[in-house]
């Protein structure tokens, strides 16, 4: 079984929802990259299936990226930091609205994720996207538990990164 398969399968063809959103972005020559758990399983030695699929577009392109997925089928919902979209998949799409993620989309770098090829956030940037998560107080508790375990992913792919980890996710890590 390969990656995409395997991906297929467990997200109930959530890599044709992600081929239809790479497609539709790229079409409209947007400037975007995927974040969160599947940036990380780029990054990572071993990726971990996640049902969602975050991303960002360059600020004055979200309207439009909003359409253009909009335009291939998607079904969309707003947020206060984000729009999610539904497809035909268990795949939930999230472009992030956060100032925070601004200038990740031209920094971003090709990737091969599950068998899709498609933009990632660059190294660091996915793990100061993961730090961020982490942080943030009203995040569930099993979310948060994520964030440090691709926190920990990532610094065992590339522990050079170690040495750049704040104290408070250092110590956190080693627990």
């Amino acid at each position: 079984m390969t990656g995409r398969q395997f991906y297929d399968w467990q997200t109930a063809g959530g890599a044709d929802d992600v081929m239809r959103m790479v497609d539709a972005l790229e079409r409209a020559e947007l400037h975007w990259c995927a974040i969160g758990g599947i940036a990380v399983n780029h990054w990572a030695a071993e990726p971990m299936v996640t049902r969602d699929v975050d991303f960002v577009v360059a600020v004055d392109e979200i309207e439009r990226a909003v359409a253009a997925l909009e335009a291939v089928g998607f079904k969309a919902e707003r947020h206060d930091w984000s729009v999610n979209f539904r497809g035909r998949s268990q795949v939930s799409l999230q472009l992030s609205t956060e100032d925070f993620y601004r200038e990740y989309a031209s920094r971003s770098v090709p990737a091969d994720v599950h068998g899709i090829l498609l933009r990632v956030a660059a190294l660091e940037d996915t793990l100061a996207g993961k730090i961020k998560a982490w942080r943030t107080p009203e995040r569930r508790p099993s979310k948060a538990i994520k964030d440090l375990g691709d926190i920990a992913r990532l610094i065992e792919a590339h522990p050079a990164l170690e040495a750049a980890l704040p104290v408070d996710v250092s110590q956190a890590i080693r627990r």
